[in-house]
């Protein structure tokens, strides 16, 4: 056998054995003979078989090649369904030879989660739907989600197969789907459309039918010309060529004393190799493939972890080896075909993937006949429909230095390792065989999580006003445990000392309510008035940046509390404007703690990671920017979910310590003014050991008792009515920013620095810059001085009302980057102020 098994390698179409000895003729594009070959197999509805070059399953193939024309596809399909709908649509693949195909289309949309039919059933995880493939020799297909919503929804269903040969698959399918789960749109994807004239019709027929839009990607078109008596001849022809490699393979197993008639063998045989097994390090917890379906998430996931894996697979591999196989397994294609993609970056060998297969064909060592040799060994995962023989085509005589066997860990039994198992197999036919096992997935019941070892407990849903918080629902559910009947509040003064003294952290007491004056509600109320229509504008140009750079469907996290207003009000511009109905939360981020690991656990366990944005109201010196960053690091590297963004989107970047922002103005931003009256009625978040435990969210209080001073939501209100008329200017502002160099300086952590050392504070902790932090310092800390820059405004009217209220000078600075800055007290003690809790003036 001539070691170049891929279409075209010895100048003749890998078609033309079986196209002369039974007049099968493709008709059609240019590209159909180098996408397909054709061969046998026994079979009573069908006796050709339409060999793929590209798909990496029967016939070895660049890695690259493979994927990257599912990725074509993907991007075709995105073209056609546009930005909204492609971010609504779910991929669909067929078991078993389109699985890794629908995988990489997925890819190519970007956005999709994707799902594949399978044949095996799998031990408590219920059936989402089924269907029937009338022409295949395996036909039943089911679908088993762990996300049983993950097939429900009004966005596309893209279905991909490798070939659309007469529609029935399709149809089937849609039509099973559409009982349970109706949509308005399908896509139906296919490396080859083969349909007959006849056939052509029945699909926009079909569509009519069910009220349905259906559209078809495919990479060539043509047809397949059989003539009359064609399945008869193929079966005849079958028939012949088993009965002589049989007499063939008795003949040579007599000679040579090889009890393995099991194997169609062609090229000469060699002593065997020698295996060796490699542990990949798959992250854990991480799908092997789309059985459960496999989200964004999952794909950064398993991006993240493919250049290590591969590492560890090319220490494997000989560094002499010039041609090397990644063989899959079955329904398990695309982990295969990513790991073979990414050894093919690091190795210097030529790279092939192929698949094993459940699908009998006739092999003959032509060059016009696309299988050439075939391996054929017993079933190794206790297959549901019994034990069987299964296949690896093109291997044989491949002249492969080593063959990589892929194998999920339920194939991973003593049938593999037997005598004339798969292993064995291989190795007659290359010196090298590595064995990698990528554990099987299998979705954990939601109940079980409580009972799990390795899991935390199963965390509760969100609290939402009225219950908890001021805030309608629908406006934000909060990631907290509620503490309002736990006793909490300090001094002020009290507070200031221990946590300056080191006897406790800011976040295991909260401060007294500040309850404003009727003269400091006025002017609230007043500054409001003022910056409303400047708020709406910034909210709208970090919301569409996010939209624009983030994510078309971000699920917006704000970090409780000062980002949670904020959060609402994206959550409202979203509406407004393009009539999304995004997911909000609040969570508890705490400077030295770092976040709620719990929360980070619930969205990842309901979300998609990468489309978690983290919002915030401001930046000062960028001290949450950092401890988000860290915290989000420490997640990961603790076996947390992958894929969060540690960038916060905030309403003003003052500091210049984020990407995305509204604007870099240091402004009044009116709910900076209040504490909880501004934001839902909620508490500070709380982290105390003897409230917190190790699986539980952080805590909160709602304070009821103060409804009758809560101005959150006519806050929200009064800035959402000013959506109408930035609208236009939002639009100007976005395209320039976006088109601007917005890489963080972090001046404001250098200016802090600065401040801190010019005024012997040596504790940049206890600066505070912009008017928000400024406002909290008077708020909530004991405050030394105020610095305001020479000549601002009406911006300080309420920092310059607070500051007259507890005694704190304003010492205007001319060369300072912040509208203002608040100082705490260096080195606290209530000795330090006077009887009436007033700050010493020094």
């Amino acid at each position: 056998m001539n070691n170049a098994v891929n279409n075209g390698d010895d100048g003749i179409w890998s078609g033309t054995w079986v196209a002369e000895r039974l007049g099968v003729e493709l008709v059609g594009d240019d590209a159909l003979t180098g996408l397909l070959g054709l061969a046998l197999r026994r079979n009573p509805k069908r006796a050709h078989l339409l060999v793929s070059n590209v798909l990496g399953k029967h016939v070895p193939q660049s890695p690259s090649v493979v994927h990257g024309h599912g990725l074509a596809l993907g991007r075709r399909v995105r073209e056609l369904l546009g930005p909204e709908e492609s971010a609504e649509a779910v991929v669909l693949g067929y078991a078993e030879t389109a699985t890794g195909l629908g995988h990489s289309v997925a890819d190519g949309l970007g956005t999709a989660p994707y799902l594949h039919s399978t044949r095996r059933p799998v031990a408590g995880v219920a059936q989402a739907g089924g269907f029937e493939e009338s022409h295949s020799h395996a036909t039943s297909h089911l679908l088993l989600p762990e996300d049983p919503a993950l097939l429900v929804g009004d966005g596309p269903l893209v279905l991909v197969d490798d070939e659309f040969s007469t529609g029935n698959t399709v149809l089937n399918t849609v039509r099973a789907l559409h009982e349970r789960y109706p949509r308005r749109r399908y896509v139906v994807v296919a490396l080859v459309d083969m349909r007959s004239a006849a056939d052509a019709g029945r699909l926009d027929d079909f569509a009519r039918e069910i009220g349905a839009r259906v559209d078809l990607v495919t990479t060539a078109t043509g047809t397949v010309r059989l003539p009359e008596g064609v399945l008869e001849k193929g079966q005849e022809l079958v028939a012949r060529h088993e009965a002589g490699s049989a007499a063939a393979a008795g003949r040579s197993s007599a000679a040579s004393g090889d009890a393995r008639p099991d194997e169609d063998r062609t090229g000469p045989t060699r002593p065997p190799g020698r295996t060796t097994r490699v542990d990949l390090h798959w992250p854990r917890g991480l799908p092997d493939g789309g059985r459960h379906g496999f989200t964004p998430g999952h794909r950064a996931r398993l991006e993240a972890a493919l250049p290590a894996m591969a590492a560890r697979l090319a220490e494997a591999i000989p560094e002499d080896a010039s041609r090397v196989l990644v063989l899959g397994f079955e329904e398990l294609m695309y982990a295969p075909l990513r790991l073979a993609r990414e050894l093919e970056q690091v190795v210097a060998a030529e790279v092939r993937s192929s698949t094993t297969t459940r699908s009998p064909v006739l092999a003959v060592d032509d060059p016009g006949y696309a299988i050439r040799s075939r391996i054929v060994f017993p079933a190794h995962d206790d297959p549901a429909d019994g034990p069987g023989e299964r296949f690896a085509y093109n291997v044989a005589g491949g002249g492969f230095d080593a063959v990589v066997a892929v194998v999920d860990s339920v194939a991973d039994t003593r049938e593999l390792h037997a005598p004339g198992g798969l292993l064995s197999q291989l190795a007659a036919h290359t010196p090298h065989v590595v064995l990698a096992v990528v554990p099987s997935y299998v979705p954990e019941p939601l109940y079980a999580a409580a009972l799990s070892e390795e899991r935390p407990a199963m965390l509760p849903e969100p609290l939402r006003g009225p219950a908890f918080s001021s805030y309608p629902p629908e406006e934000v559910g909060w990631l907290l445990q509620d503490l309002s009947d736990v006793t909490l509040e300090a001094p002020t003064e009290e507070r200031e000392e221990a946590i300056q003294s080191g006897g406790a952290h800011y976040a295991e007491s909260l401060p007294v309510e500040y309850q404003p004056s009727e003269q400091y509600q006025e002017l609230f109320h007043a500054a409001l008035e003022t910056s409303a229509a400047r708020i709406a504008q910034a909210v709208g140009v970090v919301t569409e940046t996010v939209i624009a750079e983030r994510s078309p469907r971000p699920v917006l996290v704000s970090l409780a509390r000062a980002g949670t207003p904020v959060g609402v009000l994206m959550r409202r511009w979203a509406q407004f404007r393009h009539g999304l109905d995004l997911p909000h939360y609040a969570v508890s981020i705490v400077r030295g703690r770092g976040i709620d690991a719990n929360a980070l656990r619930w969205l990842a366990a309901h979300h998609d990671p990468r489309d978690v944005v983290f919002v915030d109201g401001w930046t000062g010196k960028g001290a949450i920017t950092r401890e988000l960053a860290a915290a989000i690091e420490e997640f990961e590297a603790g076996g947390g979910a992958a894929g969060f963004d540690a960038e916060i989107a905030v309403l003003a970047d003052p500091g210049s310590c984020v990407r995305t922002y509204g604007t870099r103005d240091d402004f009044l931003i009116p709910s900076a003014c209040l504490n909880s009256t501004v934001s839902g009625l909620i508490s500070r978040t709380v982290l105390r050991a003897d409230l917190v435990g190790p699986d539980d969210f952080h805590g909160a209080k709602f304070y009821r008792e103060l409804a009758g001073t809560d101005v959150s939501v006519a806050f929200l209100d009064a800035v959402a009515a000013r959506f109408p008329e930035v609208a236009d200017a939002v639009g100007d502002a976005v395209k320039e920013l976006l088109a601007s160099d917005r890489t963080p300086s972090w001046e404001g952590w250098a200016a802090v620095e600065r401040i801190s050392e010019e005024y012997g504070i040596h504790d940049v902790n206890l600066v505070k810059p912009g008017v928000g932090e400024t406002t909290r310092v008077l708020l909530r800390r004991v405050p030394w001085k105020i610095l305001a820059r020479a000549g601002a405004g009406a911006d300080l009217d309420h920092v310059r009302l607070l500051a007259g209220q507890r005694g704190v000078p304003v010492e205007e600075v001319d060369d300072l980057p912040y509208t203002c800055v608040g100082l705490i007290h260096p080195q606290f003690t209530r000795g330090a102020t006077g009887a009436d809790g007033k700050a010493v003036t020094v």
